[in-house]
């Protein structure tokens, strides 16, 4: 046997060697096998549950008080008692109700707005009226508008679903006081008056009557 030939046996043996080496190692793949699943982060990622707020701040109520305080609160009760109720529409009509009061009680025309004032209010504004005109004195007054108008305080009783609200008024306006003669003992029709004044107004929530009543002033 040439020394050639040998050689070729040797190689094929370690060859078959190797070959059947590999495969105890590697093993086979037959046909289509799935691939290989990843293995789990040994440390996973926390998952961030994020809170989903439905709606958010009512700009009716936080553009008039703070958000989160008492009056807040109170007005939010309200709206919950009686969701048609507006804040900016209560304030828009509280503006025009202090004209029609201030005015009325100036001209000592008090009936015409009797519905709009509760009892003790009127008494105290027909009091004042009957004594004016004791001393012969009269008022000739014209509203000029309101600088200022805010929520100074709201409240609201959840067990009697009345509301109140406390509303700030800087008004202006010019008045002149006359005798029984006619000479004028105070104010001036040329002189703007500035009168600042607190009207506390109430309304059980959710009644048919839309109306608010005036149940306190001052200033």
């Amino acid at each position: 046997m040439s020394s050639s030939l040998i050689q070729l046996l040797v190689l094929a043996g370690i060859a078959v060697f190797l070959i059947i080496k590999l495969k105890s190692v590697l093993g086979t793949r037959e046909g289509f096998e799935k691939p290989a699943v990843p293995l789990e982060d040994p440390k996973p990622r926390t998952r961030r549950d994020f809170e989903v707020i439905e709606g958010g701040p009512d700009r009716d109520i936080i553009d008039h008080v703070t958000d989160g305080s008492p009056s807040a609160k109170a007005l939010a009760g309200m709206k919950m008692a009686e969701p048609g109720f507006s804040v900016s529409e209560f304030l828009t009509g509280a503006r025009g109700a202090y004209e029609m009061i201030v005015m009325a009680f100036e001209k000592g025309e008090l009936e015409q707005i009797r519905p709009f004032l509760s009892s003790d209010v009127f008494e105290s504004f027909e009091e004042a009226v009957k004594a004016r005109e004791a001393e012969g004195l009269s008022v000739e007054a014209t509203f000029l508008g309101l600088r200022e108008i805010d929520i100074h305080e709201a409240s609201f009783d959840r067990d009697t679903r009345v509301g109140q609200v406390a509303v700030r008024f800087v008004g202006e306006l010019t008045s002149v006081v006359r005798d029984r003669t006619g000479q004028v003992i105070e104010g001036s029709p040329t002189e703007v008056k500035r009168q600042r004044d607190v009207w506390t107004f109430e309304r059980r929530m959710g009644a048919n009557d839309p109306n608010w009543q005036l149940v306190a002033t001052g200033e």
